[in-house]
């Protein structure tokens, strides 16, 4: 069950390196809505290590235009292709530091947990999953984004949102370490033996 909130704003990051989405959602009680998303199109720019600035500029403006009180990440998908699993982990990094350097939480979502949350299908496409967030967050035809890329951002989003009756995204600071997990529950942690230090 989703814990009520006063007000939370979520921004929900696709990772990419050459389009990275970006979702808004602002939530009021247990009620979501659709604050803005979008698209950073890094297409034109060649020089890798300018692209990594850009990124960290342009997460950085949306953090200073939405305030968003939690981030929510797509994980990389594990392919085939290193250099492309390489690239792609260093753009999802610059967008951490960008929300780091904010003090923004970031949780990380798979994204197969992200299309189950939202389809019930962990291998539903992106069209599906951008038809369900339209009906959902009732998004005007018009509205929809031409990249899925937004729509992808928009429901790492709206997964971060779903999630909110567990503990370590209650917004309230609650299990958002290891160490305070272990101090609120200490039953449910077993005592380790720390190794003898030579």
């Amino acid at each position: 069950m989703i814990k009520p909130v006063d007000e939370k704003i979520i921004l929900g990051i696709d990772p990419g390196t050459n389009i990275m989405g970006y979702g808004v959602i602002k939530v009021v009680g247990v009620k979501a809505s659709i604050v803005a998303m979008g698209v950073i199109d890094l297409r034109k720019e060649r020089d890798t290590y300018l692209k990594l600035g850009k990124i960290f500029e342009r997460v950085t403006g949306i953090i200073d235009s939405f305030l968003p009180d939690e981030m929510a990440i797509e994980a990389p998908f594990f392919g085939k292709n290193v250099q492309s699993m390489l690239k792609l982990g260093r753009a999802q990094g610059v967008a951490m530091a960008a929300a780091i350097h904010h003090s923004v939480p970031i949780t990380e979502y798979a994204p197969l947990k992200i299309k189950m949350a939202i389809t019930g299908n962990g291998s539903a496409s992106k069209e599906q999953v951008a038809a369900m967030l339209q009906r959902i967050l009732n998004i005007d035809k018009d509205e929809m984004p031409r990249f899925m890329d937004a729509t992808d951002a928009l429901a790492a989003a709206y997964c971060h949102y779903l999630q909110m009756g567990i503990p370590h995204t209650d917004g309230k600071g609650s299990g958002r370490s290891w160490k305070e997990f272990v101090n609120s529950n200490p039953s449910k942690v077993s005592k380790r033996r720390e190794p003898d230090k030579k």
